[in-house]
């Protein structure tokens, strides 16, 4: 057109636009900030040598590289497209140089640790608790910065003793490094020291308060039935990182005690075969871990005899969910009435399991329970009672399958919130024999893996969600067919 000025020709390559230009337009407006959201920090940092856009608030970091404007002129879509989030939930650790955030009390570490007091029991297993722990685990808390108070048990009940006169509130949480056994040995001193610290009488618990503060378990025992529960397997890295995290799981927890004191608080046990073989491999402490278990589980097989015992309970009605439930989540009502709602049984059993937790190992990928859960008031009542040692090993062999352990005529399971087991002394050919496995009158039990000895009726009642653990329920694994919850 006359007059009209000629086009100037556009250079090849990316436009570059003014530095006041640039900075507005890598600036997009943002959709207004949630809850925790609101930018603490602010500024351009180099990440991976290029210039990075990174907002800090208490929920999240955030961070998008600055980029000259895209051929098409929207730079705000190639920003989004390459924009990175970290939950601050999820941050083990961080390093500071030169400068540190003051005053930040907030955001994703809240329910971390800072201070734990720990228990490592030096005779776990093959005596490896002490190397575990400070190759493995305090380099971790180390880094976590985590305060650490070290007691290395000597003696059974040392872990015990201490928990009764320790300053509880100057920690965060309790750890213990050991196997099932020692884990017990803590948990129940804990609880111990609720009852004491709220003023109960401490040989007549029956509405116990719940533990001042978690437990975390670092699995160097044998079996290793709470870690393998807690976390799917058993692996020492991940449950320092579960701990580090502040991972929190509230679990039930049972009280074992006779009419005339309280003997235990503690998870799971077992009367009858599982009790016996615990009580001879007591007795053979001389033999190495693994071998002496061996020995005590052939051998208390080989000489199978069954227990007589009474045994009243009082049961649950479970309501199950809509089948198309993905969740599968079970509904719980306590039968309504009085003293009728008590049942009762008599015979000779073989083995009798009362556990409030589904107590997964490697020998039992199922779960010693496994219709049970971590927190849901219940206990898994299963009684083995008298068959032949034949059908006796089938059944033990199908608990480390995937076949149900309990599919025999001779097996019956109950969900159940109370029980009262009552031995009877056996009379004729076995007297003698059972004066001698009982010197002092008593019958064993195998409580968490810790042998303890009743001359009487013991009453087991499960108390809700009575003490935290530090890990996670396995059971929301279901869902994503997983088989553990490595970190």
């Amino acid at each position: 057109m006359p007059g009209a000025a000629a086009p100037r020709p556009r250079p090849h390559g990316r436009a570059r636009a003014a530095p006041q230009e640039r900075r507005r337009r890598v600036a997009p407006l943002a959709p207004p900030a949630r809850a925790g959201d609101e930018p603490l920090l602010r500024g351009i940092f180099e990440i991976g040598k290029r210039s990075c856009d990174v907002v800090l608030s208490a929920r999240r970091l955030r961070w998008s590289p600055i980029l000259p404007e895209s051929p098409t002129g929207d730079s705000s879509v190639a920003l989004q497209a390459q924009e990175e989030i970290i939950e601050m939930k999820d941050v083990f650790s961080v390093k500071l140089k030169r400068r540190r955030f003051a005053g930040q009390k907030k955001g994703g570490f809240q329910n971390r640790p800072k201070s734990l007091k720990v228990f490592v029991n030096p005779s776990s297993h093959k005596r490896e608790a002490t190397h575990i722990y400070y190759e493995k685990v305090a380099p971790l808390f180390k880094l976590a910065d985590i305060k650490t108070d070290v007691t290395v048990t000597e003696y059974e009940g040392h872990a015990l003793s201490v928990l009764k006169e320790c300053e509880l509130q100057a920690f965060d949480g309790v750890v213990c490094v050991g196997g099932d056994g020692s884990v017990s040995e803590v948990a129940h001193g804990l609880l111990l020291r609720a009852q004491i610290d709220a003023g109960k009488d401490t040989d007549h618990v029956s509405k116990p308060v719940r533990a001042p503060v978690p437990l975390g378990v670092i699995p160097a025992g044998t079996t290793n039935i709470l870690a393998h529960t807690l976390y799917g397997i058993k692996h020492v890295v991940t449950a320092t990182l579960h701990i580090v995290m502040g991972h929190i799981q509230a679990v039930d927890v049972c009280t074992f005690s006779t009419p005339s004191k309280l003997l235990r608080f503690g998870f799971s046990a077992m009367f009858g075969f599982g009790a016996r073989t615990l009580a001879l491999a007591e007795k053979h402490r001389w033999m190495p871990s693994s071998q002496r278990k061996d020995f005590a589980f052939i051998k208390t097989l080989a000489d199978l005899k069954p227990e007589e015992c009474e045994l009243s309970f009082l049961p649950l009605q479970i309501l199950q969910e809509d089948s198309h439930e993905k969740d599968r989540k079970r509904k719980e009502r306590t039968k309504k009435g009085s003293k009728d709602q008590w049942q009762k049984i008599q015979g000779h059993f073989l083995n009798v399991s009362i556990m409030a937790i589904p107590c997964l190992c490697s020998m039992a990928p199922r779960g010693l329970a496994p219709n049970t859960r971590l927190n849901n008031g219940s206990m898994a009542l299963i009684v083995v009672q008298n068959t032949s040692r034949t059908e006796f090993i089938k059944h033990l062999k199908r608990y480390t399958s995937e076949q149900n352990q309990f599919n025999f005529p001779f097996v019956e399971t109950y969900t159940v919130r109370e029980v009262k087991v009552k031995p009877g002394l056996r009379s004729g050919p076995d007297a003698k024999e059972n004066a001698c496995l009982n010197a002092e009158g008593n019958y064993p039990w195998n409580i968490d893996g810790d042998l303890m000895k009743a001359a009487s009726e013991v009453h087991v009642r499960v108390h809700p969600q009575l003490i935290d653990l530090y890990g996670v329920n396995t059971d929301d694994l279901e869902s994503s067919k997983a088989t553990c919850n490595c970190i």
